[in-house]
């Protein structure tokens, strides 16, 4: 494995040039900290919600999904506290312009003189004042105060809204978990750092309610679970730590709460967060709109708020975290191979079928076999340039294994399989290509239970 350092400017680059990411609008000079998926991100990042959907929700027979409206009614926010509290304490440089985050001023340069921290160049920085983060829009024909509505900063409220419509239609119980995956928005002061930090993002979350007294077990079955679902599709466990929040780090309505963080190129960052929200959101939820959102159990004839466990993940971060832990360079100084070593499940190609010569037949066998492959993965054709260097365009967007169709073929019906990581390279009958790929591409199987004293619906 190479020595070679990892950093931001490697991926970015690497992100444009092979059609993972591109900047917004780039055009009309960009968008700031806002990103377009390209042909081969956009398959890497399905790739990654597909994983966690498997994992979180079709795997499991305690959670079911949801896809909750972005815009929601303005009261929604009053209550889960998003007017009031989501705010981040800002400054702006008199001299440039400049908006920094008051509590990251140690963390930001000055963009005039990036040697120096804001307010130690020529510029002074005005009183720290709040700043909502929440997207402002309008609903309806007329600007007006009774048509103001928000783009949500989150989708977990859209799961405590409709949680009492989820428990009747569906008939759960807990413990039970609603999963939900879709865009948020937030306003960032000072978003950046390529995928990690954006104005619009997706999110993967997870609210499970548990029955209370029950919640320390359940919150230490989901700091475990969510950790192996990681390491699981490959991300180094080196990269991978649990940060606990400190009691004066905690939302005022959690009882605890830890970061999964990465060991990004920018250093250690949070990845995902698992939290014990308690009861607040639903019993929030229940004071403003005067609904009741108690969960009633027939058995023991009980009624009592749920506590919830939330998992939050970004899709995101998770799609740039799984790019930088595969990127990878080996080979000499003058013929270095960049290679994405993706988890087969996530890589956006998964078989590439490369006719050796551009005759002969062998481009029609090659174009059977690839008719044959893609119905049932993602599978490309090259015919363009030596073997070689097909080989590395391969490598470089993570495609795990490649086929070569050569004279042999048309004799004997028998291909070269050659493996991304360690380039080794066998012979294989086309009858057996099938099922050897699928079984050597399949999602992995996480290991951990699935939960303390599962409880059958």
């Amino acid at each position: 494995m190479s020595e070679n350092v990892v950093t931001m400017e490697k991926i970015v680059n690497l992100c444009k040039r092979r059609g993972f990411v591109f900047q917004s609008s780039e055009i009309y000079g960009g968008l700031n900290s806002c990103w377009d998926y390209g042909p081969l991100g956009i398959e890497l990042k399905r790739n990654v919600k597909d994983a966690w959907w498997r994992d979180t929700v079709v795997s499991r027979p305690d959670v079911v999904g949801l896809d909750a409206s972005i815009l929601m009614h303005p009261r929604v926010w009053e209550a889960s506290g998003h007017l009031s509290n989501f705010t981040d304490p800002m400054v702006d440089c008199k001299l440039c312009k400049a908006r920094f985050r008051a509590d990251h001023i140690q963390d930001s340069v000055c963009p005039q003189k990036p040697s120096k921290r804001p307010g130690e160049c020529d510029g002074e920085l005005t009183e720290a004042r709040n700043f909502n983060l929440m997207f402002r829009t309008n609903m309806g024909p007329v600007e007006e105060t009774g048509s103001e509505v928000y783009l949500r900063p989150e989708t977990a409220q859209g799961i405590f809204v409709n949680f009492v419509n989820v428990v009747n239609s569906a008939r759960m119980r807990p413990p039970f978990g609603i999963a939900q995956m879709g865009k948020s928005f937030r306003n960032e002061i000072t978003p950046g750092n390529f995928l990690f930090r954006t104005r619009e993002f997706e999110q993967m979350e997870l609210e499970y309610f548990v029955k209370p007294g029950d919640d320390d077990d359940w919150y230490e079955y989901w700091r475990k679970r969510r950790m192996a679902w990681y390491t699981d599709y490959g991300i180094k466990p080196d990269n991978l730590r649990l940060r606990e929040h400190a009691s004066d780090e905690l939302a005022h309505y959690a009882k605890g709460c830890v970061d999964v963080e990465y060991n990004f190129p920018i250093g250690w960052q949070e990845l995902e967060g698992v939290a014990n929200r308690t009861d607040f959101d639903l019993k929030s939820h229940m004071d403003t709109s005067g609904k009741d959102l108690r969960f009633f159990d027939d058995g023991s004839k009980e009624r009592y708020v749920p506590y919830v466990i939330e998992p939050s993940a970004g899709a995101d971060r998770s799609t740039l975290a799984f790019l930088v832990d595969a990127y990878d360079e080996d080979g000499p100084e003058d013929d270095r191979r960049v290679v994405l070593r993706l988890h087969p499940a996530l890589a956006p190609v998964k078989v590439a079928v490369l006719p050796l010569m551009r005759k002969g037949g062998l481009p029609e066998k090659a174009t059977e076999l690839v008719e044959t492959l893609r119905p049932h993965m993602a599978t490309a054709y090259d015919q363009a340039g030596s073997i070689g260097r097909r080989y590395r365009r391969q490598d470089e967007i993570g495609t795990p294994f490649g086929i070569t169709i050569d004279y042999q073929t048309l004799d004997d019906d028998t291909v070269t399989l050659r493996e991304r990581d360690s380039m080794e390279q066998t012979r294989v009958a086309v009858k057996d290509l099938l099922p050897q790929l699928t079984q050597r591409i399949a999602p992995p199987v996480c290991d951990i239970p699935l939960g303390p004293n599962r409880h059958q619906n």
